[in-house]
């Protein structure tokens, strides 16, 4: 029987040259072609193979055969990394690529990386130039050290490059005091204690989980201390009977003793985010200007830029960064460079609102509301989708301010034929994605996150699924 149902298929150059696989061969080229049509023959033979076909089966399938070439080239050629609808209300999402760049962001990148630049070359001399310089004019208008020495700031590939980095270059072979309730996770699995053991120094813990003196990180040091490490705890909270060195006792104590004091800020914000009811999320300034020798800090958080890692602090101790071989390593390309210097010409022109996540943070609660009712107006009503507008809460996100929340309305969808994952599965096969929360057997929209321009894309697709009583039905 199998037999049989093996000499039913086609071979590849019969398809190849039907009238569907022609069209198909104008857009994408015979080679695309033939290579998909070969994956959707080799898939037709292991399914016969495992009894997975019998000949009605066979018979369906070869009637689509001409759908599944095309479905399967477009998976093949298509792009895996695709825009998405942030219905989340998380600011900063990690998995959706944290903070949107601005539109000047994106046109400076289409500008210098479209042809060539002068990434490093000097125009007027006509010799080598250094790529730092491009961003490092722009941090010297924006980062104050209000009287310390004067600050440098060199970019690497992310927060985790720069504190191997920094660590790597001011401490190797000797040891970097840390408290241990500032030894955290970040995303991924990757832990500070990870990152320090790779850079060379040896990590060496004072006081508990909750409660860390500056006496302990005194009666610490030694001949082999090379430096004090404070890092912030961006993605959680020690509530209760704690304690904490503060900046200024850490400060003076660095002075005492002849030794540099690092601060791993992660988020990096450069404005005051208090007016957006985001309280106790330490800037870079408040850092530089209490007396902090180097500060590392992300550039796809707060900052709202591309995926990078800042160092800005003591020239010196920078330029011993700099002339590190890891430094080469761990460097930005142009694209990372050019989105960089457009965000960080934004906060030089005071242009806040440029830049998408602060933007976003900055909507007010009866700005999101009318958004969500026009929506939820839109909809038709009466039939299986209901929906509705209620009080719900944004965050921060990307592993900042973790106990910061941000009032907001939100769009919540229900449907007498679906589940509520099933409802968000279909957001999520619609083109483009949707990604919302579900709480409470309800999908949640929450507009904090989402550009208007893409409003219609939402009412479009939801009223799609809201006439199915299962997805893809």
């Amino acid at each position: 029987m199998k037999t049989e149902l093996f000499r039913e298929l086609p071979s590849v150059d019969e398809l190849i040259k039907t009238q569907a696989a022609a069209l198909l061969i104008a857009t994408h080229g015979i080679a695309a072609v033939t290579d998909a049509t070969r994956a959707v023959l080799a898939r037709l033979r292991e399914e016969i193979a495992s009894g997975l076909l019998d000949e009605a089966g066979l018979k369906l399938a070869l009637d689509g055969i001409a759908g599944a070439v095309e479905a399967q080239l477009r998976w093949t050629v298509g792009y895996s990394l695709r825009t998405v609808i942030n219905a989340t209300g998380v600011v900063l999402h990690t998995n959706l690529g944290r903070a949107p760049l601005s539109q000047e962001a994106l046109k400076h990148i289409e500008e210098t990386a479209g042809g060539y630049s002068n990434l490093e070359f000097e125009i007027e001399s006509g010799g080598r130039g250094k790529r730092d310089v491009h961003v490092e004019r722009l941090f010297g208008k924006l980062v104050d050290s209000g009287g310390q020495p004067p600050v440098s700031t060199t970019v690497v590939n992310n927060n985790a490059a720069a504190v191997l980095l920094a660590l790597n270059s001011l401490a190797e072979g000797g040891e970097v005091i840390v408290s241990r309730g500032e030894l955290v996770e970040i995303g991924g699995s990757f832990r500070i204690p990870d990152v320090m053991g790779k850079s060379g120094a040896v990590l060496r813990e004072v006081g508990t989980t909750n409660r860390t003196r500056i006496a302990d990180y005194e009666k610490a040091i030694n001949e082999k201390t090379r430096l004090l490490l404070r890092v912030h705890r961006s993605n959680f909270e020690i509530t209760g009977f704690t304690e904490q060195a503060s900046t200024s006792e850490l400060v003076k104590l660095a002075r005492e003793k002849n030794l540099p004091l690092m601060e791993d800020l992660g988020s990096g914000a450069l404005v005051d985010l208090e007016s957006v009811g985001i309280g106790c999320e330490p800037s870079l300034l408040d850092s530089l200007r209490g007396g902090v020798d180097v500060v590392s800090y992300s550039g796809d958080k707060l900052l709202g830029g591309p995926q990078a890692g800042m160092i800005s602090g003591r020239a010196d101790l920078v330029a011993r960064m700099r002339s590190n071989s890891l430094f080469r390593a761990l460097r930005v390309d142009k694209l990372t460079y050019a989105a960089l210097e457009a965000t960080l010409l934004a906060y030089v022109k005071r242009d806040h609102g440029a830049i998408p996540a602060l933007g976003m943070m900055r909507l007010t609660k009866d700005e999101i509301a009318a958004r969500a009712e026009s929506l939820a107006g839109a909809l038709s009503s009466g039939g299986a989708l209901r929906a509705e507008i209620i009080d719900g809460s944004s965050v921060v996100g990307g592993g900042a301010a973790p106990s910061a929340t941000l009032p907001t309305r939100l769009l919540a969808l229900t449907h007498s034929g679906l589940s509520a994952d099933e409802l968000a599965s279909g957001l999520r096969q619609s083109d483009p994605p949707i990604v919302a929360r579900v709480e409470d057997g309800r999908v949640l929209l929450d507009l904090r996150t989402v550009f208007p321009a893409q409003d219609e894309a939402i009412r479009a697709a939801i009223t799609t699924i809201g006439s199915q009583s299962r997805p893809g039905s």
